[in-house]
Formats: structure tokens, sequence, C-alpha cells
């Protein structure tokens, strides 16, 4: 008896001791995942108020895009022609027999979708003569469309909603297999975004609409912001469409120009569900998006005012009499340094030193009215958020946040029961706002870089009941753990980060010494915080990023010219003074921008 006491008791104290082992164990697990998954939160909040920033500048200014585009460049001439001459132009294409890829025949058939898929796969172009061609057939096709698309799930059991690829076609390719491509069987509907920073936008847009072609009826797709040819300089588009055609690039940019302005606005499903690419806001009129003529809209950042409202420093000895007389506002270029206003924000946008002219901008006519154009953009830009009430979109610089009480009000108005929308990448693929009346997704997985996203596609019964599918392209991330992902994608954050604040060093050193007037080199977390926030407006967590920043002192305070450390250019040029390399390194891209619109053949001279 006493001995099988003492063995029932040993037992009970392993088991005690493996079940507190069990504990730990799993407690330090999840304290690990935790930290894991604040580190990936951190790394995709700094990558997307990096992208935020980055638009925001763009459409701030847009004023002075619309200047360059008027007066500097033929970029702007979307008139390509009459049909007839179009169709001749393409006919003096020639095709060589060297070439091996697909050769499309209109009307296009099922062969030639499956002809496309299999040449891209395999890193084949299509001929220039043949995208031409697709182009023009398809904005036929998309000139008998109605703005707002209206669809129902009473003759398909599903029908597959993706969100933004941004020209990653393995993405499109994956979604493909998974869910079969599409047929009468088979709808999807594609919302916007299908180009822009992924290497392989062109061939997306010759898959969506060759499938638009054979199937009008059951392939659909919304305008995104993207689908806007001064956005397409900044972010990849135009580079790679003259890369790959080069002597036809301008044909084929100036054709998508008028294929982008057909594009529908938005889709209706079972009289229940809106589709928009952005969003809405609180002065969204479906009534009137549905009767207006789309194609007036040929870009956000041209909007329809009677002047360019930039203003800017002028010189004390210019005087009105020496200047010619226009309607517009002045752009005065001081002695020593050229201000760019937004009409809007009265913050200067742009600093170029060393200038010194004097230009006027004179208004840009368009038949777009400003009531239409802020339609089109609180649809095309807006985003989602948790409180109430629609405010102007300022990080990203267009649309507007707009609140469940926002939602609510538009759905009640309409008989509506769901917005799903894009726009904004989202780490799971999707995201369910608003009570369940607002959702997002985003199909373009590894956005900003391999490991940080998953993308998502949903499928919609004749229930719409929502069902999710996500997925993640996986090419050298398969191969590494958990850990190792989520620090390639941290490090890459960080790194654009670092970036960021070189370009913003001598404001940022200014501002660290007005907490530190005795130049000890050292303030305080909340003060460098504070610091850097007033600086870079990013809205990211500073406190719990300084660790992977900057130098902490024995006290726990910042040696804020540490965060410099790793970001000096080597070596230095004498003629050249930091502030202007800082400043031509900050601008780096609009710089682009503006010598892709003088370069009219993209030749880089």
């Amino acid at each position: 008896m006493g001995c099988g006491t003492s063995v029932t008791g040993s037992r009970a104290k392993k088991s005690e001791r493996a079940i507190k082992a069990a504990l730990l164990i799993q407690r330090w697990y999840r304290c690990y995942m935790a930290r894991l998954e604040m580190r990936r939160q951190y790394a995709l909040s700094i990558f997307q108020s990096i992208e935020y920033a980055e638009e925001q500048a763009q459409l701030q200014l847009s004023s002075f895009f619309t200047f360059m585009l008027d007066h500097f460049t033929h970029l702007n001439e979307t008139d390509t022609g009459s049909d007839v001459q179009l169709l001749e132009y393409e006919r003096m294409i020639e095709v060589p027999d060297s070439y091996h890829g697909p050769r499309l025949s209109f009307p296009l058939t099922v062969a030639d979708t499956n002809s496309l898929l299999h040449a891209f796969k395999d890193q084949q172009h299509l001929h220039a003569r043949y995208v031409l061609q697709l182009l023009h057939e398809t904005k036929k096709l998309l000139k008998q469309m109605p703005n707002i698309i209206h669809l129902s799930t009473s003759y398909s059991k599903e029908i597959t909603i993706c969100g933004d690829l941004h020209g990653k076609l393995d993405d499109l390719l994956l979604i493909f297999y998974k869910n079969g491509l599409p047929s009468e069987e088979n709808p999807y509907l594609f919302n916007g975004d299908f180009v822009d920073r992924g290497k392989n936008s062109i061939e997306i847009l010759i898959i969506l609409f060759s499938f638009l072609l054979v199937y009008p009826n059951h392939l659909h797709l919304n305008r995104g912001n993207h689908e806007d040819h001064i956005v397409n300089l900044r972010y990849g588009f135009t580079k790679e469409v003259m890369k790959k055609y080069r002597s036809h690039g301008k044909k084929i940019l100036n054709l998508l120009q008028d294929v982008y302005s057909w594009l529908p606005l938005a889709t209706v499903i079972d009289s229940k569900v809106l589709i928009v690419h952005g969003g809405i806001s609180d002065t969204t009129d479906l009534d009137f998006l549905n009767l207006f003529k789309r194609n007036k809209m040929k870009s956000v950042l041209r909007p329809p005012r009677q002047d360019i409202s930039v203003k800017g420093m002028t010189r004390p000895s210019s005087s009105s009499s020496h200047r010619r007389q226009y309607t517009s506002d002045l752009l005065d270029v001081g002695k020593h340094m050229w201000l760019l206003h937004d009409g809007v924000n009265s913050g200067p946008l742009l600093e170029a030193q060393y200038l010194e002219s004097s230009v006027r901008m004179p208004s840009v006519p368009s038949e777009l009215t400003a009531k239409e154009w802020k339609q089109v953009v609180d649809i095309l830009w807006s985003d989602p958020k948790n409180q109430n009430g629609c405010t102007p979109n300022k990080v990203r610089g267009g649309g507007c946040y707009f609140g469940p009480d926002v939602t609510a009000r538009l759905l009640k108005r309409y008989n509506l029961k769901m917005l799903i929308r894009s726009h904004e990448c989202k780490q799971e693929g999707y995201e369910i706002s608003h009570h369940g009346q607002v959702i997002t997704i985003f199909s373009a997985s590894n956005y900003y870089e391999d490991g940080s996203n998953r993308g998502a596609y949903l499928k919609l019964n004749p229930d719409l009941i929502p069902r999710f599918v996500q997925y993640q392209v996986s090419k050298c991330t398969r191969k590494q753990t958990l850990h190792q992902r989520v620090s390639v994608v941290e490090w890459s954050a960080l790194k654009s980060l670092r970036e960021k604040l070189y370009s913003r060093r001598s404001e940022l050193i200014a501002a660290f010494r007005q907490y530190d007037p005795n130049y000890t080199g050292r303030i305080s977390a909340t003060e460098w915080a504070s610091a850097m926030e007033s600086v870079l407006h990013l809205d990211l967590p500073w406190r719990t990023l300084r660790s992977r920043l900057v130098q902490l002192a024995p006290d726990g305070s910042v040696e804020y010219l540490s965060c410099f450390n790793d970001l000096e250019i080597e070596p230095a040029i004498k003629e050249v003074q930091p502030a202007l390399v800082e400043t031509l390194y900050r601008y780096r891209t609009d710089l682009e921008i503006i010598f892709n619109i003088i370069d009219k053949d993209h030749s880089g001279t």
C-alpha cells in the first residue's frame, strides 16, 4: 500500500512539472509570436506611411505637373487619331518572322487567351502591333458600357472579386490556378489598380483586356486611382512600357489614356453590394456618377479649375508692369528660392535653390466640372476610418476618410447592404470594418517586400455572404523561418525610413537642437519622438522604433545624431552644398517625373 502511494505521488509530481513546463513554453512562445507580430505590424506601418506621403506629394504638385504637361510636352495629347488612322498605323507595324510570341486575330477566342497566358509564363512579350489592336478593341467595348455596372448572382453561383494587383503577374496566375479561368460559369470582377509598382503591369492589362473581349458579360473591370497616366509616371508603368515597346511605347501610352478614361467607375451586385476602388464620402452621389461623361476624367492630377493656384516668393524689384497679363495666378521665382504651393495647402511643396525666373501659368481649359472631379476622386482615393464623420484624407492628399455613419447613410439611401473596396494593403489580404458593412480586399501579395503581406480574393454567393481565399506567392521565402521572413521585411522597412531621415537631415538636426541648447548631443526619448514627427509627419510609433533607429545613452536618453551614422555620402563633394544634396534626394522621384515629362521619347537624354 505504502509503495503504491509513493509511486502515485511521484507520478503526480512529474505530471505537475510537465504541465508547468508546457505552460512556461506556451507562455514563452506566445510572447515570442507577439514580438514578431509587433515587428511585422510596425514594418507595415512604415511602408504605408511612406507610400501615402509620396502619394500626397504627387497630388499636391498637381498644379505644377499640369503646367508641365500643357507647356513643355506632347504627353498630354490624348487624341490618338481616328479609328481609321489607328488601324492604318497598326497595319504599318510589321511582325517579323523572328517573333515567336502569340499572334492575335480579332475577335479573340479562348485559344488566344490561353496562348497569352502560356507566353507570359515563359516571360515572352506580346508584339506592339497586337497590343495596339487589343487596346483599340478594348476601348470600343468600354465605350458601350455604363459608368456603373449592374451584375446578378442569379446567373452563376458565385462572383469572384479581386483587389489591387499592381503589376504582380504571379498573383494573377495564382488566382487563376486556384479559382479557375474567367468563363460564363466563373465570372470575375477586378477592382482597379492593375498597374504600377510591379514588373508586369502591361502583361496584366493584356490578360484582363483579352478576357474582357472574350467574356464581356462575365469579366468586369473597375477603374482604380493608378489607372491614371500621370500617376504612372511616378510609379513605374510608363517606364515599363517604354522599355518593353520602345518606338511604339508612346503610342501605346497615349491609347491607354483613353482606355483608362472609359473604364467603369463602380459595380453593383444584386442591387445590394456596391464595389468601388477607394471608398465614398458624405457627398457621394451614385445617380450623378452614373450620368456624367466619365471619359472627361483623364487624370486626378489635372483638376478642373479656371486658374492654377500656385503662389511663391517674388523679388522686391519685380513690378507687375514688366509682366504679361493672364487670368491665372502667378508662379514667382525669387532670386534664391522657388516655392510651389498647392491651392489648398498653403505650405511650400517644392524648393529648388539657385533659380531666377518669372513664369505665369495660363488657365487649363477643361470640360470636367469641379463636382464631377470631386465625385470621382472620392470613390478612387478615399479610405474608411473607425471614427464617425467625413474628413479630408490629408495622409494621401486626396479623397477623404469616411466613418461608419457615412457608410450607413449611403447604404440606407440606396438600399444597399455592403460596400466592397480595395486601395489599401492589408496584412492578411482583406479586412472587415464598419460593423461588417465595409470590406477591403487586396490581391497583391508581398506588396512591399517578400513576406510583408498575403493577397486575397473573395467569392460572393447569391446569399451575399463573402468567402475569403488567402494566398501568398512564395519563392525565396518558402525556405525561410517565420523569424527570418519578419526580419527581412523589417530590415527593408527600416532602410526606407532611414532614407527618409537622410532627405530631411538638416531639418531634423535643427528640430533636435531646439531641445538641446547646450549641444550635448542627447535629448529625451519623448523630445526625440516629437522632433521626428514634427519634421516627417509620418504618424509612426517613434518611441517603439527608437531602439532600431538611434543609439541610447546609459541614462536612457537618445543620442540623436546617431540616426544618421549609416547615411553619410562618401566621398564628400566640396562643390555641392549638403543642403542641396538633401533637397535633390528628397525630391528625386518628383524630378524623375519632370524629366520623364520633358523626355518625349524616354531615351534618358
